[in-house]
């Protein structure tokens, strides 16, 4: 092994040509880190690979020559600068145009043929472990790294034949200093890696300038006279710290103190931009602002990072961190998902906040609660039958794919508005609201009770469930059964024909893709509630309400009383017609959507399943119950609701979660304290407490 290691160091050694197109150098040395990282992931081996590589090379007096000649090429080709300054920060500030610009660099590789040092940096150091073998390297290590490949050699080092193109070199070295400022008189001396540096940090700060003095932000940061003078502030402090630092040296009092009064000014920065969350909290979250304001975060961390690497005596070392820290960025750059996550925290959190308090209202810790959410499912149900018939009435009518999906979403859409606009409810909703509301009872989880008190939560929660459902199909079943009859009695047949019945039976099956189908409508029925807290929270960002209450136009047409409290109304009611008119369309459409594209997928939804089951046994008559058919639906059926309703609450509950930051510790003793109240008292799960028979306002009547 030893013998082959050797073999391609010699070959990499042998291979190196200054002369070479700028794609063969970037090959190289993409074939020198590559031979560094080795193919065992081996820290330790990694290191040793580099202290090989420096004492094979030390007394190579032609080669280091030759490799000087080659560095200088590629300091001249490639700026390092935005590497340092814009590694893991996006090109332009805008959500959609990162998200498009990762997808992109998913699907098309970097090219070593490149001057942008960020692109060819990424192909350099394409995992993790790079991060960690250039963090293992040890001081003295790195400092000979310095001595060998960066610095001039000594004049005792060369002889006569490589005395001319040493000289040469020197002079295209003093030419690169000149172009940096090193040579300023009267300056300090300050390495070529401290120029990089200031010019690092001077990049960030503009870019820092440019998000704070942007329309969308200023706008909405606190309107003090701090924060409308920090951004004019920073490119002073800057101009200041470095021409202290050209006068006295990165390591002088004057430059320490010069870097401590930049420091308190970017942190001044930060903390102007952090008013903005407030105003987002009051006004809706956008996620493009919290993408802007994410960036001057990370910006203003990534300048105190250059500045520590800029004044830090160990410049070797300070580089090494500094490298290994951009190789993780640089990961996490590439990543879809991260970018969601982060980005979209704050506005999952809006989300669940308002879901909160819309669902409490559907949270029963009595039993005078219990009694009148049953009664609302009741009345729920009895719509719900009602768009039952209009379902099959659609599906007589032998559209297309498309147009019978959208009738049949627009009949469920129309139904859902109808309950809410009469506060009933549908029991599968409920979980997208009520999770929210449980999960923020977790906000003092270190508290002694918290966690008990979240499972009392979860326990009027499943009993409020075990209520609303319960009603739903008191009502449904009846109600489609007496459509059915209605309709025999006047027309002569009733709601379905028997071949229609037999096939409602045989979807429903218990054996069949039933139990599949309910868990992806779990899964809709979780998306309509995205969709309707997206909405509101949308409504209110752009201030619609206010538009209504206050537009001269919608004054003059409803006039200022009516205007107001139409604008009341919608605010009010927003996010519930956002989330069932995209539950009734997803519900019709997204089988239509499936169908054309050869997929047999069909909705699941407990309610109108159990009312389609009524239908089809009013017509088959009482012979029905002699039928396996039957019974194996019914118990299809007895599954969907249980499935809808967990995989929705699942759904909701995890983003709650994360909404109120609950970590995965935090989560397992949830977990546990649900099981041991599961096995104990498993009764509270379904009936109200003894005592609590109260009068609505959660305490015991007299």
């Amino acid at each position: 092994m030893t013998q082959e290691i050797d073999d391609k160091l010699q070959y990499l050694l042998n291979t190196l040509d200054p002369d070479a197109s700028l794609a063969q150098r970037h090959l190289w040395l993409y074939g020198a880190m590559a031979w560094i990282r080795g193919d065992d992931e081996d820290i330790q081996k990694a290191v040793g690979r580099v202290r090989q590589l420096l004492s094979t090379v030390q007394p190579m007096t032609e080669w280091r020559l030759r490799w000087r000649e080659w560095w200088l090429r590629f300091v001249t080709d490639i700026d390092v600068t935005p590497l340092l300054a814009d590694a893991g920060f996006a090109p332009r500030n805008a959500f959609v145009s990162e998200m498009a610009h990762r997808l992109r660099k998913k699907i098309i590789p970097a090219t070593p043929e490149t001057t942008d040092l960020g692109e060819l940096f990424v192909l350099l150091f394409p995992t993790l472990f790079d991060a960690q073998w250039i963090k293992a390297l040890d001081e003295k290590t790195l400092q000979q790294l310095g001595t060998v490949l960066l610095q001039p050699m000594a004049q005792e080092e060369q002889d006569p034949v490589t005395s001319d193109l040493s000289q040469a070199l020197e002079a295209r070295e003093t030419a690169l200093t000149q172009m940096a400022g090193m040579d300023t008189p009267g300056a300090a001396e300050l390495s070529y890696w401290q120029e990089i540096l200031i010019d690092a940090i001077s990049y960030s700060l503009s870019q820092i300038n440019a998000i704070g003095f942007a329309s969308e932000i200023r706008t909405r940061m606190s309107n003090t006279e701090d924060t409308a003078r920090v951004f004019h502030e920073l490119p002073v402090a800057m101009f200041s710290f470095v021409r202290v630092l050209r006068l006295h040296g990165a390591q002088s009092d004057a430059a320490r103190l010069s870097a401590q009064i930049l420091r308190g000014k970017l942190q001044a920065s930060k903390v102007a931009i952090s008013t903005v969350y407030d105003h987002l909290d009051q006004h809706g979250i956008s996620v493009g602002i919290v993408f802007m304001l994410k960036q001057v975060r990370d910006r203003v961390q990534r300048v105190n990072q250059l500045l520590d690497c800029l004044m830090s005596e160990q410049q070797m070392l300070s580089a090494a961190r500094m490298i290994s820290r951009l190789v993780r960025i640089s990961r996490d750059r590439r990543s879809l998902r991260k970018l969601w996550q982060e980005n979209t925290h704050l506005t999952a959190a809006k989300v669940a906040e308002r879901h909160a308090l819309s669902g409490e209202s559907y949270i029963t810790r009595n039993f005078h609660d219990w009694r009148a959410l049953l009664g609302k499912a009741f009345g729920g149900g009895l719509v719900m039958g009602v768009a039952v018939w209009f379902k099959f009435v659609l599906a007589a009518l032998a559209l297309s794919i498309f147009w019978t999906g959208l009738s049949a979403g627009i009949n469920y859409a129309l139904a859902f508005v109808v309950i809410q606009l009469m506060q009933w409810t549908v029991a599968t909703k409920q979980p997208a609201v009520t999770a929210p509301a449980m999960a923020a009872k977790l906000k003092n989880i270190d508290a002694p009770d918290a966690i008990p008190a979240f499972v009392d939560e979860v326990a009027h929660l499943f009993r409020s469930q075990v209520a609303a459902i319960v009603g739903n199909l008191l009502a449904v079943v009846p109600m489609a059964i007496l459509i059915s009859m209605a309709l025999l009695h006047y027309t002569g047949s009733p709601m379905i024909s028997d071949g229609v019945a037999f096939r409602t039976m045989a979807s429903l099956d218990i054996i069949g893709p039933t139990v599949l189908f309910a868990a992806i409508t779990g899964v809709l029925l979780y998306l309509s509630s995205l969709i309707g807290g997206w909405l509101e929270n949308s409504f209110v960002l752009n201030r619609l309400d206010s538009i209504i209450a206050h537009h001269p136009r919608s004054r003059q047409l409803f006039g200022t009383e009516r205007a107001a409290r139409w604008s009341q109304w919608w605010r009010e009611n927003i996010s519930g017609l956002g989330a069932n008119i995209s539950l009734g369309l997803m519900l019709g459409l997204v089988p239509s959507f499936a169908q054309f594209f050869g997929i047999g997928f069909e909705v699941r939804h407990v309610t109108l399943a159990a009312g389609q089951l009524g239908a089809a046994a009013h017509t088959l008559g009482l012979e029905v119950l002699q039928m396996q058919q039957f019974w194996l639906a019914l118990l299809g059926v007895a599954l969907i609701g249980p499935i809808n309703v967990m995989v929705n609450f699942y759904m909701a509950f995890r983003t709650a979660l994360a909404a109120q930051n609950v970590q995965r510790v935090d989560r397992h003793r949830i977990y546990d304290a649900l099981r041991n109240r599961a096995l104990y008292t498993p009764f509270t799960f379904f009936f109200p407490p003894a005592g609590t028979s109260g009068n609505g306002d959660g305490k015991p009547s007299d």
